[in-house]
């Protein structure tokens, strides 16, 4: 082998500025993208004719390129492939004979991986029996399902009441009520790379949340509705952004290397521990479960900055001002070092006459004429009565005002469960979650995440702790939930932090109130039916919405409604058929949201104008906005006036 060629590849590759923003991950960086084909990259590598002459092969006037050979000598420099030595940089677990942070082809399999779980949601300590819609749905089916989608009823909140509104703008905060990702797929067009911070509380899938549909791919359905969610969450992501995900022992494996596909194992920044209880369980079986897991992932680990903590009143209090330096508060320091230097080592006579030496093996921390400046400046100190060893002067003022977090969280310092709780049950009563997040928690993450002004997204947005906390720092936001409550708790409770409640850190942080946001909805098609089959208690009202479907709703070409009905069905677990009358009612329920169309639960944008579904002038001026569509907002205008 060449052993010139590593050194060949890298001058071309100081062409790429990107690879050499953090030299820990370049070879990662370069080999991730020869995987994706990077034409730019190739082209830029096949310019230097040996490469060419080793790397390619030519059959019929086509170029191949062979990406694996050329990856296998970056990645092992100069080492034949068959020697020991090519293992002596690296100890890892490899598949193929390819270490698995380089191989993009190992990844986490599970069964209907490749679906889109459109999945709805529900309040995770309540529960219910969710149908999931596990379809496999055709390729051009799955870009109708996730165009952008119309929104409707946008109404701004603010400290004057309610208001229509027919525009937004990029200052706004903005609450979505709908599918999750649906709703994601629509931010994609106005907030693409554009969010600071995600902050998501997904459901544990610990067996008492809506994860109880099917024992038999209850992992890999929860597996699914993540994958999908991450995937697009990943898009909306600025470079510098970073995603915050808590969850709890059952998945947090399985997420961490689901995570890992879907951003690179190299955009890992952090697995946070946070003691969310206070005391044990007596009543534990084996262990009693005290912390949480927070996962944090970079979009590109290479322009990330995580902000530090601020100091605490405990750590300045550490600092005095016993001589009365005018540069203010100051805390003595070892003037001696562990590195030994024969020009740091020198004796120093003390004010009271003492001749003082370094210990022995150590040096001062500088040379004798430096040292003489510091005696000039006033920054040694050798105690009250001029006797003691030298120390330097640390001046508070001099001080990094913030320092980097930990990755143990102590419910002392964020909050736990209880804190949480009380917060809800003062705002919401016997409405309160029963496992909500403390609002001191979500402080420190968007203290670390983001800076004033910065855009935070949260697409389970629960009682709203993150819009609340988002508001009170002064950052913008976009909060998304499709359950009811988001009407009757999590709208509720940010109407009260504009009006300047004093719960969780709005004392800590002087909260005035004051803020405002935008709510508004997906338009819903056959979604309308799904909500009202999951929320039907009797067989009978349940023929009555069978009737609306046959007449108003979208239902699957490939199902014959009246024979489905008409026909008797196999009941799993019995050796029996029943007729649909006869059915348990979650069976006819399954049955009945399985003949909807699923690629209709709501209305595309592209049909904005379509007749058929009545969309109000208003509607269409907010969409037009959102969608940022110049020409269709000055004509909705147009006729909105003239109506």
């Amino acid at each position: 082998m060449d052993t010139n060629l590593l050194k060949r590849t890298k001058k071309i590759l100081k062409d790429f500025p990107e690879y050499w923003k953090n030299q820990e991950l370049q070879r990662y960086l370069v080999i991730n993208d020869l995987r994706k084909y990077d034409i730019s990259l190739i082209s830029a590598l096949l310019k230097d004719e040996k490469i060419k002459e080793l790397y390619t092969l030519q059959v019929d006037n086509i170029t191949i390129f062979k990406q694996e050979e050329f990856i296998d000598m970056f990645r092992y420099k100069q080492y034949w492939a068959n020697s020991y030595t090519k293992y002596s940089n690296e100890i890892g677990l490899s598949s193929e004979g390819k270490y698995l942070k380089y191989n993009s082809d190992v990844v986490l399999d599970f069964p209907y991986k490749d679906c889109i779980l459109e999945g709805g949601m529900t309040k995770e300590d309540v529960g219910k029996d969710e149908i999931y819609y596990n379809e496999i749905i055709a390729k051009d089916e799955i870009d109708t399902l996730l165009a952008p989608k119309v929104f409707t009823n946008a109404k701004m909140y603010d400290s004057e009441g309610i208001h229509e509104v027919t525009e937004i703008t990029d200052e706004d905060n903005l609450i979505i009520k709908g599918n999750n990702l649906l709703a994601l797929y629509s931010l994609k067009e106005r907030y693409k790379n554009k969010i600071k911070l995600i902050y998501i509380d997904p459901p544990y899938n610990t067996g008492n949340d809506s994860f109880l549909y099917n024992n038999h791919f209850n992992h890999s359905t929860w597996l699914i509705f993540m994958k999908n969610r991450l995937e697009i969450a990943k898009e909306l992501l600025a470079d510098d952004g970073s995603l915050w995900m808590n969850i709890d022992d059952d998945e947090v494996h399985y997420l961490k290397v689901l995570a890992d596909e879907v951003f690179g194992r190299g955009n890992f920044i952090a697995n946070i521990i946070w003691q969310k209880k206070y005391s044990p369980q007596n009543d534990a079986r084996f262990f009693s479960d005290m912390h949480d897991h927070i996962l944090v992932f970079g979009k590109d680990i290479s322009s990330l900055q995580l902000n530090g903590l601020p100091r605490t009143d405990g750590m300045n209090a550490r600092y005095t001002n016993r001589d009365n330096d005018p540069r203010g508060p100051w805390k003595p320091g070892d003037f001696s070092v562990k590195t030994y230097s024969k020009e740091y080592d020198f004796p120093i006579i003390t004010p009271s006459g003492r001749i003082v030496n370094p210990p022995s093996g150590r040096s001062w921390r500088t040379s004798k004429k430096h040292f003489a400046q510091l005696i000039k400046d006033n920054r040694i100190w050798f105690g009250n009565n001029g006797n003691n060893v030298p120390s330097i002067k640390r001046f508070l003022s001099e001080v990094k005002q913030s320092m980097p977090a930990g990755t143990i969280w102590s419910y002392k310092d964020v909050g736990h469960n209880q804190d949480a709780r009380k917060e809800s049950l003062l705002l919401f009563g016997n409405q309160a979650f029963s496992t909500p997040k403390p609002e001191k928690l979500l402080q420190r993450i968007i203290t670390l995440g983001s800076n004033e002004g910065d855009l935070i997204l949260d697409f389970f947005i629960g009682s709203a702790t993150t819009q609340a906390v988002a508001m009170k720092m002064n950052r913008r936001f976009i909060g998304i939930e499709q359950m009811d409550y988001i009407n009757t708790v999590s709208v509720p409770r940010l109407q009260q932090v504009i009006k300047g409640e004093q719960g969780g850190v709005s004392k800590e942080i002087n909260w005035k109130g004051g803020g405002n946001f935008i709510y508004t909805e997906l338009m819903q098609l056959n979604q309308f039916f799904i909500n009202k089959i999951l929320n039907c208690n009797s067989s009978e009202k349940l023929i009555n919405i069978l009737n609306e479907m046959k007449r108003d709703a979208y239902l699957d070409f490939k199902v014959n409604i009246k024979k489905l009905i008409s026909q008797a069905v196999e009941i799993e677990g019995y050796d029996i058929k029943m007729s649909f009358k006869d059915l348990p009612l979650d069976k006819q329920k399954e049955i009945l949201i399985g003949v909807l169309d699923k690629n209709q639960l709501y209305i595309n944008y592209s049909d904005i104008d379509d007749e058929d579904y009545q969309i109000s002038d208003r509607d269409k001026m907010f969409n037009h906005s959102f969608y940022q569509v110049r020409g269709g907002k000055l004509q909705c205008l147009k006729d909105y006036m003239k109506n």
